[in-house]
């Protein structure tokens, strides 16, 4: 009972951060390893919006599957934000129950020009069919789709796309076509012979279904299997919202379990798929090899059985032949070896030079060292108002700078570490330094740097590089550090 209410407390949290519009780009990873025979594409348009001006707002139309439901979406980006808050409001939606048993509820996505999906939260319809949302995504430039979903936490939207955005005339914002973006197939959330949805019962909640249809879809994707870690937490999870509703225990508890059941289970699901796909491509790559081995056996086979045939059958100027033949081979293999060798050291020189000029060109902006874990700039306290994580003028500038020799190689990744130093309380030090760190970090995707390469994390006052008892060592210690790393110039990612 205890490890049930501690759970419960925890799904409570995460309760508050769905119904606060928090995006899923931003505290979830998106699917990977999902085969193309699970998915289908589509096509859309985004609109890069406007910075400031008080927002725009964008139509949504009523696909195939809905034409009589619509709705619009306010957007807005303000200026010292850098994030775009989305404001959904959706009209006459039937129950997401009619495209099929095994959805339960709306699921509202950005779709960037790249093509990548971000789920920022759950439509709630009324017994209307209305519905809103508020939301936020660091992206700039997007369109806005509504799905239906088996549960909330899914990170691939489904092909059940019952709305989308159109710009209106007066629509402020840059128009961008998206060629292709992937989509779940309506088969991957059935049962074999049988959906998954059953008959709702009015006095159970919605998100218990939600939940047992998460755990259904985690399983039938072979979760108990290839995540049972995972899995086990979710089934366990499941077990207590059960018994939750059977006790009759109060809503609040009972939500609060399903969503994070759901949540558990997506997070099988996603598990499973990623390590059969991984599986999958280890036993071809096996049996590529040895079919490969096996040919190459047969035909050095047949080669020896010609060589010895012709070697009987012929003169011994023949055998010299065969014996040139075979020490040129041999030669030829050698330079290969060597030659590969050569490529070797000149891509290592190439990663090492490069890690000479980027140190230089870092030093030029703030100070940086070379440390095994990779390039790491030092922003010191100054540039910060005392106390506070907001970036002074001379920092913006600096990242600025920083941001534009990052941005010409896109597969460096940085990590971002906020420090304070020992005065002040513990809990203080560590929200400032989480908040300076990820000052930096938006300020760095303002200005373009792809979001999925960089992390920020605040440690407080651990980890000081001077001593805590002088005013300069307290200086030195209030810093955050942007790590450099990546394996172009020699340092392998995440390492």
């Amino acid at each position: 009972m205890e490890a049930f209410k501690r759970m419960s407390m925890i799904s409570i949290l995460l309760v508050g951060l769905f119904a606060a519009g928090i995006s899923a780009q931003e505290v979830a990873q998106p699917d990977q390893g999902v085969p193309e025979s699970a998915l289908v594409t589509r096509k859309v348009s985004a609109v890069g919006y406007e910075v400031g001006g008080g927002g725009t707002k964008v139509d949504l139309k009523g696909t195939e599957l809905m034409s009589d439901s619509g709705g619009e979406a306010k957007v807005e980006i303000k200026t010292k934000a850098g994030r775009a808050s989305i404001d959904v409001t959706a009209k006459t939606l039937k129950p997401p129950s009619t495209l099929g048993a095994e959805f339960l509820t709306y699921v509202v996505w950005v779709v960037t020009p790249e093509g990548r999906t971000g789920n920022t939260g759950e439509l709630i319809i009324n017994k209307n069919g209305d519905g809103k949302l508020s939301a936020t995504t660091p992206a700039q430039t997007f369109s806005v789709i509504v799905t239906a979903e088996p549960y909330f936490a899914v990170r691939t939207p489904s092909e059940m796309v019952v709305l989308q955005s159109e710009p209106r005339k007066d629509t402020k914002g840059k128009i961008f076509p998206i060629s292709e973006y992937k989509l779940m197939k309506r088969s991957q959330y059935q049962k074999m012979g049988n959906s998954l949805g059953l008959t709702l019962d009015p006095n159970v909640p919605l998100e218990v279904y939600e939940a047992r249809n998460a755990v259904e879809v985690a399983k039938s994707r072979s979760a108990d299997k290839y995540a049972p870690e995972v899995f086990a937490k979710a089934n366990s999870s499941l077990k207590m919202v059960e018994n939750a509703l059977a006790s009759k225990a109060d809503k609040t508890t009972v939500l609060s379990a399903a969503k994070q059941t759901c949540q558990f289970a997506e997070d099988a699901r996603a598990l499973s798929v990623q390590r059969k796909e991984a599986e999958r491509i280890t036993q071809e790559r096996e049996e590529a090899a040895a079919q490969a081995k096996a040919a190459a056996e047969a035909k050095a086979a047949a080669e020896a059985a010609e060589a010895k045939r012709i070697a009987d059958a012929n003169t011994a100027a023949a055998k010299q032949k065969a014996d040139a033949e075979m020490a040129a081979a041999k030669e030829k293999a050698d330079a290969e070896i060597e030659a590969q060798a050569q490529a070797r050291k000149l891509a290592e020189r190439e990663k090492s030079e490069l890690r000479a000029r980027l140190l230089e060109q870092f030093n030029r902006v703030l100070p940086t060292t070379d440390t095994p874990r990779g390039l790491v700039v030092n922003m010191g306290d100054v540039l910060f108002e005392t106390s506070k994580a907001d970036l002074q003028v001379p920092a913006q500038i600096a990242l600025a700078k920083l941001s534009g020799i990052v941005s010409n190689y896109p597969s460096l990744r940085l990590g971002i570490e906020g420090y304070t130093d020992s005065t002040g309380g513990a809990d203080f030090n560590q929200a400032l330094s989480e908040k300076r760190a990820g000052a930096v970090l938006d300020f760095l995707v303002a200005q373009g740097l792809d979001a999925g390469s960089l992390s920020a994390k605040g440690f407080g006052m651990n980890s000081p590089v001077a001593d805590n008892t002088t005013a300069s060592g307290r200086q030195k210690n209030r810093r955050v550090e942007i790590v450099v790393s990546g394996e172009v110039i020699g340092t392998e990612i995440g390492k």
